[in-house]
């Protein structure tokens, strides 16, 4: 018997025994993506778990879990460096946890109608192959526009768009902005609704809508969309563990300990290259796990059926 068969671990929730070798290296290994592009890893860790064999609500409560412990650290930098809207962070949340609510339900639904695990292949396919064509379109132009000597556009401070005309105005001080409630409480519903149903943080979408869309300053940005994203992926977590009993702990705390190492490694890498250059190597990353899961839904499967119970555990 090999040694790496001998340090398998069973995973409860998942019903599965798997090597904590490999679970810890798929954690350090999002977790160095994490910390060299600065993004929460949740759009990775959840399709990793899938292609090794977890069931796919498992998978997406797991990742909420590991998502809540990866926000933390990097929130109270962000809260220390004055970097978090908190009026603005309220508003989001209050979005995010009607989101989150409604997502869950969704997953339920779906559990119990056995289409889950297409839904959420299908919804990764869609999102990563979007975000993933957008950003390489976006890093190459950039790319090709640095080469010609040409800077890029930038967006000026004082530019207004429609969303500035929307009733139910408030004053977020610390982005200085007067701006309507509903847009940001809109985005907070969008990304809540993501978190519960992809297990991903939604800074992906959050970040641009903020900075595009509300014209919140970029150092304002990324403290606020952490500040959300942990209590939106905590109460996801919650709903995931006690309506869908679907959070693995153990498997959570094996990702946590890898990602920890890995982010460290990830950071000091990420200072040495430059901002274009890790948007097209995110954007490349993105497309592979997009064409991964598309590849997976196309090909014949190993075993044509599945048995799992009413509730749509495996």
């Amino acid at each position: 018997m090999s040694a790496l068969h001998l340090m398998n671990i069973y995973l409860p929730i998942a019903e599965m025994s798997e090597s904590v070798f490999v679970l810890l290296g798929m954690g350090a290994a999002v977790g160095f993506i994490s910390g060299l592009f600065g993004v929460g890893g949740g759009f990775l860790i959840t399709p990793l778990l899938i292609f090794t064999g977890v069931p796919a609500p498992v998978a997406v409560g797991t990742s909420t879990a590991q998502l809540v412990a990866s926000s933390v650290s990097g929130a109270v930098a962000q809260y220390n460096r004055n970097n978090v809207d908190i009026k603005l962070g309220v508003v989001l949340l209050g979005g995010g946890f009607l989101g989150t609510v409604i997502g869950v339900g969704v997953v339920q639904i779906l559990r119990q109608a056995g289409q889950f695990d297409l839904f959420i292949a299908l919804c990764y396919v869609l999102f990563l192959g979007v975000i993933g064509t957008l950003m390489m379109i976006e890093s190459l132009q950039t790319v090709w526009k640095a080469r010609g000597g040409v800077t890029p556009s930038m967006r000026r401070p004082g530019e207004h768009s429609w969303v500035h005309g929307l009733p139910m105005k408030m004053r977020f001080q610390r982005s200085k902005l007067y701006i309507s409630a509903i847009p940001p409480f809109l985005i907070g519903a969008f990304v809540g609704f993501l978190a519960a149903i992809m297990g991903v943080g939604g800074g992906f979408v959050m970040v641009p809508a903020l900075i595009y869309l509300l014209r919140v300053p970029t150092n304002v940005v990324v403290g606020t969309s952490l500040f959300q994203t942990v209590f939106v992926a905590a109460a996801a977590t919650i709903l995931h563990a006690g309506t869908l009993i679907s959070v693995d702990l153990v498997l959570a705390t094996i990702l946590m300990i890898g990602g920890v190492i890995g982010a460290q490694f990830g950071a000091s890498a990420g200072s040495q290259l430059k901002g274009e250059q890790l948007r097209l190597l995110l954007a490349g990353i993105v497309l592979l796990v997009c064409l991964r899961l598309g590849w997976d839904l196309v090909i014949t499967p190993s075993e044509i059926y599945s048995l799992a119970s009413p509730a749509g555990g495996s």
